[in-house]
């Protein structure tokens, strides 16, 4: 008797941290030039496909509003967490919205000053 070994199916489950965040963006006019600032950062690796374009990130990412305002040829304060909210359509990782910019964190205890949330067990 023939006996077969399974391989492992690439497809498995994994809960460990994979310290990514990222958003889809509408292949737009707008989803373009937000992707094209993003893709100046650091740690930050921009995919284009027919129609989103995917914006990952390692650890964190911030979207500065007036920076992708100036890409956009508008007046600064005219990109804002609405427009933001607008040219997005998913994300992964904790959002933050400030008044200047949008932070990405791929774990919730980088974000937990953000948000007022106290990482001390039984809130002590």
């Amino acid at each position: 008797m023939t006996q077969f070994k399974l391989s492992e199916s690439p497809f498995k489950s994994d809960n460990t941290a994979s310290n990514m965040c990222g958003v889809t963006l509408m292949n737009n006019q707008v989803g373009v030039v937000v992707a094209e600032v993003m893709k100046t950062k650091e740690n930050v690796r921009v995919t284009p496909l027919p129609s989103m374009i995917r914006v990952d990130a390692t650890n964190r990412m911030d979207f500065v509003y007036d920076e992708i305002s100036e890409a956009l040829g508008e007046e600064p304060g005219f990109f804002d967490a609405a427009e933001f909210e607008e040219s997005m359509s998913t994300h992964y990782g904790r959002m933050i919205h400030e008044d200047d910019r949008t932070i990405m964190f791929a774990n919730p205890e980088d974000a937990a000053e953000y948000i007022g949330f106290d990482l001390t067990a039984g809130g002590r």
